[in-house]
């Protein structure tokens, strides 16, 4: 069947149709094969912790405490939030994106690595993880809105922060219910500031991009969605 045939007036009710039954078998299939491994970009914090270790002595040395560190990250998500929104007309601010989602998560592993290797953990500290992981999402994330004046858009970036923030909330329902914090993906905190990352280097370079940010989030929302549902699922198993 040829391009002219699908989107003729005659059968476009009729191809309408057929793309939401063929969307909702793939969902099916997907959802199906939840217990299924799922790739993520957490994967490699084993071995980035590794490579994080010689300035983990250097901070303890240092006597800094594994909340300080947590601080600390939520301090400069909160800063760069602020410089997202203040010069929101350059271009070059979004090279600062992948710049403090990398320094973050650096600091992420930093505090929880801290804590587990030095025995320093602590209740106070187990709630400002967990916090802090939502706060810094929502700092750096919810900014986006004001870089772009598209409104189906801004409310798709608006459900990606709010979907963000479910599946931390997904995670900690586990645990609370079955002790076990579930960090399934495929869309985690770690791939999350991959893709977000990833996606300002190839705005800066690629301006073209932008015409295809309403598809991109699209999946990145399904994703999450499906992220949801993995953790969930932990309960269940």
């Amino acid at each position: 069947m040829n391009i002219k045939t699908i989107f003729s007036p005659f059968d476009s009710k009729l191809f309408v149709f057929s793309f939401i039954d063929l969307t909702h078998d793939r969902l099916s299939n997907i959802l199906k094969n939840q217990n299924k491994y799922m790739p993520s970009v957490y994967d490699l914090k084993p071995k980035f912790q590794e490579l994080l270790s010689p300035i983990l002595e250097l901070l303890y040395k240092l006597k800094i405490t594994p909340n300080q560190i947590t601080f600390l990250s939520l301090l400069l998500s909160l800063i760069c939030g602020l410089c997202l929104y203040c010069f929101r007309n350059q271009k070059e601010i979004l090279f600062l994106i992948p710049i403090v989602l990398f320094l973050r998560m650096a600091l992420n592993a930093l505090d929880g690595m801290m804590a587990r290797n030095y025995n320093l953990s602590s209740k106070l500290g187990e709630i400002l993880n967990e916090l802090g992981d939502v706060l810094s999402d929502t700092f750096i994330y919810l900014p986006l809105l004001f870089l772009f004046n598209k409104s189906l858009l801004m409310l798709l970036i608006f459900l990606f922060v709010f979907l963000a923030a479910l599946t931390e909330f997904c995670g900690i329902l586990c645990k609370s219910m079955v002790s076990i914090r579930s960090y399934q993906g495929p869309m985690g905190k770690s791939d999350r500031a991959f893709f977000v990352g990833l996606l300002s280097l190839l705005l800066y370079f690629f301006p073209l991009i932008q015409n295809y940010l309403e598809i991109i989030f699209g999946l990145a929302i399904l994703l999450l969605t499906i992220t949801c549902m993995n953790r969930l699922k932990t309960i269940f198993s």
